[in-house]
């Protein structure tokens, strides 16, 4: 090998070097630059995650809070018709609205003792 040849050599191997150097840290700043954003989307997933499941407590706690509501308002349907019946009239969808004239009705009260369970 001539002298000339061997540091032309030796020139190419420095160029490729400082190019595989250069190359070297922009990969160094990409992956430093991913881990910050994957970090930053950790945290945010965690916040978000947490505001879910404050969400969905509420909207269970929401959801007893109707049923509970609902429970009342069908308790309070119940409440009127047994005063209705103890007022002497008929609840039962068989005579419902006429006078029971004194006597119990099988109808009325298996409907009302049906709807108090």
């Amino acid at each position: 090998m001539k002298e000339g040849n061997f540091l032309d050599k030796v020139i190419e191997y420095e160029q490729q070097l400082d190019s595989m150097h250069k190359q070297f840290r922009e990969i160094i700043g990409f992956v430093a630059k991913m881990t910050e954003e994957n970090h930053s989307l950790q945290l945010e997933n965690h916040h978000l995650r947490a505001r879910l499941d404050e969400l969905d407590q509420q909207a269970a706690t929401d959801k007893k809070n109707a049923e509970r509501s609902q429970r009342a308002d069908v308790g309070e349907g119940v409440d009127n018709l047994a005063r209705i019946y103890n007022e002497g009239f008929h609840v039962c969808n068989v005579h419902y609205g006429s006078t029971r004239k004194g006597e119990d009705c099988l109808f009325c009260l298996s409907f009302l003792s049906k709807q108090n369970l």
